[in-house]
């Protein structure tokens, strides 16, 4: 997805200057581009996009540095196939954004080839040098992924069939 092609909608609350308005639009765009093409290869470049003592936390994770980041980014890799990101929507504000997005993939071993979407939002938070010194990874677990795995995924249908009653 082209990010020019995506809804975008600005919000300048603070005073800062329009070029520091600029300055963040490119970052993010940089941030979008990097994440919808991230690759085996590419993880290595984390440290383009992120501070060296960045925090990145998600339902399953909470680390702080490039290399812990990384490594969370290689661990995708090996345990899914073909995972991706398609970053769907995003509001700017000051020095931070809040993307929306699809992670696309399928499970190596449960139900092979079969096309799994994890529907989520991450708030980045960026450093005066236009690097990532926050991540923070916002999806619901039990709805996205384990209702959608065998033993588990019944349980937790039982559980909010239960809960919603």
């Amino acid at each position: 997805m082209n990010t020019s092609d995506m809804p975008t909608r600005v919000q300048n609350r603070s005073n800062a200057p329009a070029n520091d308005q600029a300055d963040l639009e490119a970052n993010v765009a940089r941030v979008v581009t990097f994440f919808e093409s991230l690759t085996p290869a590419s993880v290595a470049d984390v440290g383009s996009i992120y501070d060296a003592q960045a925090r990145f936390k998600d339902p399953f994770n909470a680390v702080q540095g490039v290399d812990a980041i990384a490594h969370i980014f290689e661990h995708m890799f090996v345990a899914l196939s073909a995972p991706r990101f398609v970053v769907t929507g995003q509001v700017l504000q000051g020095n931070q954004c809040f993307l929306t997005w699809e992670f696309r993939f399928s499970f190596k071993t449960f139900k092979p080839g079969s096309a799994q979407v994890i529907l989520g939002a991450s708030q980045l938070v960026f450093s005066e040098q236009g690097l990532i010194t926050l991540h923070r990874d916002y999806w619901d677990a039990a709805e996205e992924l384990y209702e959608k795995l065998p033993f588990l995924g019944s349980l937790m249908r039982w559980l909010k069939k239960r809960a919603n009653a």
